[in-house]
């Protein structure tokens, strides 16, 4: 035993003196097989020295083709699960094959029960490991496809009112109800009621010890509609039992999975990282946001508690600066805004900017801000960055980022190799935050559907021969932007290293619209950074 104890100690010494990090594993079961489900929090894994297992995509689905639940499971159940130090388990990838089968009654509620028993078997075989999971509150509204398009917004409108049963509402309900086709509603509602209990079912896991952490996460929904009475009865069961500290409900979806990553490894490091929240306008803050049923305030409060931090208003206490720009609508705030972040940054703090869009018309970062972000030198010096559609996806995707950043710059700048490591992984995330959030979702993607209805064609339901001619009339501008970032990422000053980050490129760029629109993309590309001392 002695002896044992020992070698323990040799190699815990060794660890530290060479800067050896054990690779944290982690388990995941994705909320479907878009980029931001499984490559995101993939990436953002690697900046902590975390890799990430998921299933083969084709056992995930795609789009409107449910996965194959049996597959899935049996890829699960034939991991050495004992391997992996945490498991993030999205239960709508379980109950219904993802996102978009959550919102269709193809999968009846017993079925979705039995499904969701894999996370007990999960616990079973493996007890030491931690469960995070995520389940989504149904949306408000449909997917939007062909079949419903006649109808979709009559359906929106009803499912807003829903909630509300006063004798106007009931008379304009009757009416929209007479342009919406017979059994919708109907369906609508089982669906619905089905993932109610599924939510249920989810919170009786926390009870009982088999998921250590849930996030209920609204789906796209506003402050008015049907699904508040869902949302009520959730959160007043987590209250009854007492599970405020296990379980949370929250505006969002997609980002949700790095919110978890985020709390699995602050857990597993014991890092306790204190956020301010710094606002662009105070008034603009106690807004709700487009698609969203929050005030923003609560919701960046809500991410940070989810992500496994503590939110403070004291700027001494804070570890990390989080800086939310909502204010492209407002004229003369993004300059000096952009200011205080530099300011910031130059005195090495952790900081984070989230640029969220108050308007709605789902595009990505504001063309002025982070014009100004590139020109004042700031972006490739941030511990995190987003501005991706909802306030929500924003958030939840540069918040994580940033606290893991910060957890790998207390934890692995110990050796050049494992900096290296972390500064390659941090910048790719950032580069590609740049060329996705911005180029991409800002610029490109509104070039392509202008493109796209010169000819004819719908950008939100293509057919694979217009998804090719989209791609290649996109990737054009998308490679001259990746061009430029390249040369905006290959040298960097950051004022937490006493070093130079030189960064170049280590494969060609790759871009695709992997679900036949233009919502969403699929970019890669190689990126390695090394560090250079300062020449004196």
């Amino acid at each position: 035993m002695k002896k044992n104890l020992i070698i323990a100690f040799i190699i815990f010494i060794c660890c530290a003196r060479f800067g050896y990090a054990e690779k944290t594993r982690i388990l995941l079961i994705p909320l479907d097989d878009r980029p931001s489900s499984w490559q995101f929090p993939s990436r953002m894994a690697n900046i902590a020295n975390a890799d990430v297992t998921y299933p083969p995509m084709e056992y995930l689905g795609h789009f409107f083709t449910p996965g194959n639940s049996d597959q899935l499971q049996e890829w699960v159940r034939s991991q050495d699960l004992n391997q992996f130090d945490a498991a993030i388990v999205v239960v709508d990838m379980l109950a219904y094959s993802g996102l978009v089968g959550s919102r269709a009654y193809n999968v009846d509620e017993k079925t979705s029960i039995e499904r969701i028993q894999l996370i007990k078997e999960i616990r079973k075989r493996a007890p030491n490991i931690k469960i995070y999971a995520q389940n989504v509150i149904m949306r408000l509204a449909l997917t939007y496809n062909n079949e419903n398009a006649d109808y979709y917004n009559h359906f929106t409108k009803w499912a807003t009112i829903a909630g509300d049963s006063s004798a106007a509402n009931k008379v304009v309900m009757k009416e929209l109800e007479n342009k919406i086709p017979d059994g919708v509603i109907r369906d609508y509602l089982l669906t619905r009621k089905r993932n109610l209990k599924v939510n249920m079912s989810s919170i009786d896991m926390v009870k009982n010890g088999i998921i250590d952490f849930l996030v209920l996460s609204q789906d796209d929904a506003a402050s008015q509609g049907i699904h508040q009475e869902d949302q009520k009865k959730l959160s007043n069961e987590i209250e009854k039992s007492n599970l405020s500290n296990k379980a949370i409900v929250l505006p969002g979806a997609d980002e949700v999975v790095m919110l978890l990553l985020a709390r699995s490894l602050n857990e597993k490091h014991n890092q306790k990282t204190n956020v301010k929240a710094v606002y662009s306008s105070r008034e603009q803050s106690e807004e709700v946001m487009p698609f969203q049923d929050t005030k923003l305030s609560k919701t960046v409060s809500q991410h940070i508690f989810a992500a496994g931090a503590t939110e403070t208003t004291a700027d001494e206490n804070a570890d990390v600066h989080m800086y939310v720009f909502s204010s492209r609508n407002l004229p003369g705030i993004a300059e000096p805004f952009a200011n205080q972040i530099k300011e910031q940054v130059g005195r090495g703090k952790n900081v984070i900017v989230a640029d969220v869009d108050p308007i709605g018309n789902i595009q990505g970062g504001d063309e002025k801000f982070t014009t100004l972000l590139l020109e004042k030198d700031i972006l490739s010096k941030l511990a995190g960055y987003a501005s991706w559609n909802t306030a929500g996806n924003t958030i939840g995707t540069a918040l994580p980022q940033g606290l893991i950043f910060t957890l790998a710059k207390d934890h692995l700048f110990n050796s050049p190799e494992s900096t290296y490591k972390v500064l390659s992984a941090q910048n790719w995330f950032l580069m590609h935050r740049l060329m996705d959030d911005y180029y991409f979702h800002t610029l490109v993607r509104r070039d392509i559907n202008t493109f796209l209805k010169n000819e004819g064609k719908s950008s939100t339901i293509m057919n694979d021969e217009t998804t090719k001619r989209a791609e290649q009339y996109g990737m054009k501008s998308m490679q001259r932007y990746f061009d430029s970032s390249m040369d905006y990422f290959s040298i960097s000053n950051p004022s937490y290293l006493n070093k130079k980050v030189l960064c170049e490129k280590t494969d060609s760029l790759y871009f695709a619209l992997p679900w036949n629109r233009t919502f969403e993309a699929k970019i890669d590309f190689g990126l390695e950074c090394e560090m250079k001392a300062e020449s004196k």
